[in-house]
Protein backbone atom coordinates (compact mmCIF):
# COMPACT_ATOMS: atom_id res chain seq x y z
CA UNK A 1 0.00 0.00 0.00
CA UNK A 2 1.37 3.42 -0.96
CA UNK A 3 1.88 5.84 1.89
CA UNK A 4 0.15 9.18 1.30
CA UNK A 5 2.04 12.46 1.42
CA UNK A 6 -0.14 13.49 4.37
CA UNK A 7 0.88 10.34 6.24
CA UNK A 8 4.55 11.05 5.48
CA UNK A 9 4.26 14.59 6.89
CA UNK A 10 2.38 13.28 9.91
CA UNK A 11 5.10 10.69 10.49
CA UNK A 12 7.78 13.40 10.44
CA UNK A 13 5.97 15.44 13.08
CA UNK A 14 5.38 12.38 15.29
CA UNK A 15 8.98 11.20 14.91
CA UNK A 16 10.17 14.58 16.20
CA UNK A 17 7.97 14.13 19.26
CA UNK A 18 9.42 10.64 19.78
CA UNK A 19 12.98 11.97 19.55
CA UNK A 20 12.22 14.79 22.00
CA UNK A 21 10.06 12.60 24.29
CA UNK A 22 7.78 15.61 24.57
CA UNK A 23 4.96 17.26 22.70
CA UNK A 24 3.52 20.72 23.22
CA UNK A 25 -0.20 21.35 23.00
CA UNK A 26 0.52 23.39 19.86
CA UNK A 27 2.40 20.50 18.25
CA UNK A 28 -0.45 18.15 19.14
CA UNK A 29 -2.91 20.50 17.46
CA UNK A 30 -0.67 20.60 14.36
CA UNK A 31 -0.67 16.80 14.26
CA UNK A 32 -4.46 16.64 14.47
CA UNK A 33 -4.85 19.37 11.85
CA UNK A 34 -2.42 17.56 9.54
CA UNK A 35 -4.36 14.31 9.94
CA UNK A 36 -7.73 15.83 9.04
CA UNK A 37 -6.51 18.49 6.59
CA UNK A 38 -7.63 16.58 3.49
CA UNK A 39 -11.06 15.75 4.90
CA UNK A 40 -10.39 12.15 5.91
CA UNK A 41 -7.97 10.06 7.93
CA UNK A 42 -6.41 7.32 5.82
CA UNK A 43 -5.28 3.96 7.22
CA UNK A 44 -1.64 5.02 7.58
CA UNK A 45 -2.64 8.14 9.48
CA UNK A 46 -4.87 6.07 11.79
CA UNK A 47 -1.93 3.82 12.66
CA UNK A 48 0.33 6.81 13.36
CA UNK A 49 -2.26 8.50 15.54
CA UNK A 50 -2.88 5.27 17.45
CA UNK A 51 0.86 4.89 18.08
CA UNK A 52 1.10 8.50 19.26
CA UNK A 53 -1.85 8.05 21.63
CA UNK A 54 -0.31 4.88 23.06
CA UNK A 55 3.00 6.66 23.65
CA UNK A 56 1.21 9.54 25.38
CA UNK A 57 -0.79 7.09 27.50
CA UNK A 58 2.30 5.20 28.67
CA UNK A 59 4.24 8.48 29.16
CA UNK A 60 6.86 7.71 26.48
CA UNK A 61 5.87 11.12 25.14
CA UNK A 62 4.86 13.77 27.65
CA UNK A 63 2.56 16.69 26.91
CA UNK A 64 4.21 19.93 27.98
CA UNK A 65 3.00 23.54 28.02
CA UNK A 66 3.56 25.58 24.88
CA UNK A 67 6.88 27.40 24.86
CA UNK A 68 7.13 31.05 23.98
CA UNK A 69 9.91 31.31 21.45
Amino acid sequence: MKVSDDAKRLRQIIEKAIEDHKLTQEEYEIIIHQAIDDGHIDPQEKVLLKELNEMMANKTIKIIPNTDS
